[in-house]
């Protein structure tokens, strides 16, 4: 997709942002709907379970799942800016096999990368930047659904997996270095805790390359994932003049821990609140890098979303009648957004679910939890 582009000065000062997850790569507990009667975990075990079926009822989805209407939606509430996750497989074969593919060495549905282009291609209309994000890696990063293999987290164990990151990302970069939309690449979504550091930081400098090959630091930023660990193990990592245009990613989400299990709604604010707002302080002037928030929600409740956690569920609204959730919600949602402005942007997890609205971001705002407007 070769187009003429802007210059970095006509970008977003603050990027507010939505997720398009559930879209290109599948989750589970986002659209149940697709995963009713099968055995199937992620997008992975989707396809060999389903086999030829799955071409069909997966393009179906990439149809109706995001449409045109929705990123004009998006632009009309003020939203300036969307994350689109992406799996190893967005161009289709060859990638490298897992055994979890069975007798299959590509078990994936081809055709994502034309979704990929007509998105790009509607961001544009609308007024949208794009960040793509590789959100699902082959071996996967991360032992998650949302990673492409649910329990399997052998990414980094093999260099076959990471050298076809790399590439892959280069592939992105070349194909969409002049779409205008495009605002960024982001290396790695969501690494795992213990994957270790040094060598995560030596692939994100492997791919900073392969991308500024095509894309050069005034058209696209190239984003990195902080990998569930200390914002201090990349002091000094990336900085100008050699690295220039780089952006440090957290997902900050207060369901998944046991600790904030344990938090009533107002522990929930001031957390979101004033150690939201520290955070970003310190994350900034200690990296010398911008950061943005690139998942959060509204979610409290681990039970909805959670394939691996397990019980007791401890959910801080459900000892309070309808009135005061519908408080609380409002007010975690705006307490994070001000807490968040103070971060180069954010983006919300997700833009559309199929039955856990606090993770709906269109259900967000026409519910009245979120602001009617973005601007």
């Amino acid at each position: 997709m070769e187009k003429s582009g802007d210059s970095e000065a006509s970008r977003p000062e603050r990027l507010r942002g939505v997720n398009l997850g559930g879209w290109l790569v599948l989750e589970k507990w986002m659209a149940p709907s697709l995963f009713a009667g099968l055995a199937a975990t992620d997008e992975t075990t989707w396809c060999v379970e389903l086999g030829k079926e799955a071409p069909a009822r997966l393009r179906d989805h990439w149809r109706h799942f995001i449409t045109r209407e929705d990123f004009a939606w998006l632009a009309d509430t003020g939203v300036n800016a969307v994350r689109i996750p992406v799996g190893h497989w967005i161009f289709g074969p060859p990638y490298p096999y897992h055994p979890v593919y069975g007798d299959n060495p590509h078990p994936f549905v081809d055709g994502g990368i034309d979704v990929l282009d007509r998105a790009l291609g509607w961001a544009e209309e609308f007024g949208l930047r794009v960040i793509i994000d590789l959100h699902a890696a082959p071996g996967c990063q991360n032992g998650f659904d949302n990673g492409g293999i649910k329990d399997v987290c052998q990414w980094h164990t093999r260099e076959e997996y990471i050298s076809f990151s790399v590439e892959l990302l280069g592939r992105i970069a070349a194909r969409y270095r002049s779409e205008p939309a495009l605002f960024g690449i982001e290396l790695l979504n969501e690494p795992r805790w213990d994957v270790p550091t040094e060598p995560l930081k030596a692939y994100y400098l492997r791919c900073y390359d392969a991308i500024r090959t095509h894309c050069p630091p005034q058209r696209t930023a190239i984003v990195f994932h902080d990998g569930f660990r200390s914002h201090r193990e990349y002091l000094g990592f990336m900085q100008r003049p050699q690295f220039e245009n780089v952006i440090f990613d957290i997902h900050r989400y207060q369901c998944f821990d046991r600790e904030d299990l344990a938090l009533d709604i107002h522990g929930h604010l001031d957390k979101a609140g004033r150690l939201r707002r520290k955070e970003a302080a310190a994350i900034q002037g200690d990296l010398g890098l911008p950061a943005i928030v690139g998942e959060w929600s509204l979610g409290l409740d681990l039970e909805v979303v959670s394939l691996w956690a397990e019980g007791p569920f401890h959910h801080p609204l459900h000892h309070l009648d309808r009135f005061q959730q519908e408080a609380a919600y409002r007010a975690y949602g705006a307490t994070q957004l001000l807490s968040f402005e103070h971060f180069q942007g954010w983006f919300f997890w997700s833009y559309r679910t199929e039955s856990t609205p606090e993770w709906c971001f269109r259900d967000c705002v026409e519910r009245g939890w979120l602001p009617p407007r973005f601007m």
